[in-house]
């Protein structure tokens, strides 16, 4: 139980910390008018996945359910473990939106619906889908080629922490570029705003799968490493 307890632990504060950092940058960008919004946002986004994912890597690491998703189909992780990381990452998120409530202006929060994602006017949902998909599958792609593969390059999450801010300087504008349904579902559970929450569940969910699937099949080279997060140890 203690071990569960510890994963579970792991992936809230990890996933509260990628919202409440997140959606923060969001609704100071706003708040202050900055001119350089989008980059502050894709650096905090950016900055705080690379320290928690090096932090709590050795632990679990995931923070998103797209990922975990992806290690669950590529066999890496236990149904039971799974769903335990991905409750504890909705929670995280829930609460992390709900601290940012009670702590921002409430016209910032209104305004910036807690610091959630939003679809773009000019855009379509197939389009928004496909921008979302690939965003996660580049993110996922990355985790298994620098967290997952023995033979990956050892830099904790900078990669991870570097890719996110990529996507959101490629497609923040667009769609916000969640990669992360927890990340979405979080601010829309604060301010009562439930745009496009499917779109935000599913598109990264299958980006996510296709680039674990093609990176575990196609580019990883036979053999295992140990897994000691994929347990439930009661």
């Amino acid at each position: 139980m203690r071990d569960a307890w510890r994963h579970f632990a792991a992936e809230f504060i990890g996933t509260f910390a990628l919202v409440f950092v997140g959606s923060g940058a969001i609704m100071t960008a706003k708040a202050s008018q900055s001119s350089a919004g989008l980059v502050e946002v894709a650096l905090a986004h950016g900055i705080i996945l690379a320290v928690m994912v090096s932090a709590l890597m050795r632990i679990s690491g995931h923070f998103n359910p797209a990922v975990t998703l992806g290690f669950l189909v590529t066999r890496r992780i236990e149904a039971m473990m799974a769903a335990l990381y991905i409750v504890a990452q909705v929670l995280g998120a829930v609460i992390a939106a709900y601290a940012l409530k009670a702590t921002f202006p409430e016209a910032v929060f209104v305004a910036t619906r807690g610091g959630g994602q939003t679809i773009a006017l000019d855009i379509t949902g197939v389009q928004a889908f496909a921008l979302e998909a690939i965003a996660t599958f580049f993110l996922v792609f990355v985790i298994f080629g620098t967290a997952v593969d023995l033979r990956g390059p050892k830099i904790g999450g900078l990669a991870i922490g570097l890719t996110i801010a990529a996507d959101i300087l490629a497609i923040g504008p667009m769609t916000g570029a969640s990669m992360n349904p927890a990340r979405s579902f979080g601010p829309a559970v604060a301010s009562g705003v439930y745009e496009a929450q499917l779109l935000y569940w599913f598109a990264p969910i299958t980006g996510g799968l296709i680039a674990a699937l093609l990176y575990e099949y196609l580019f990883m080279k036979s053999g295992r490493e140990p897994v000691d997060h994929g347990e439930l140890k009661l």
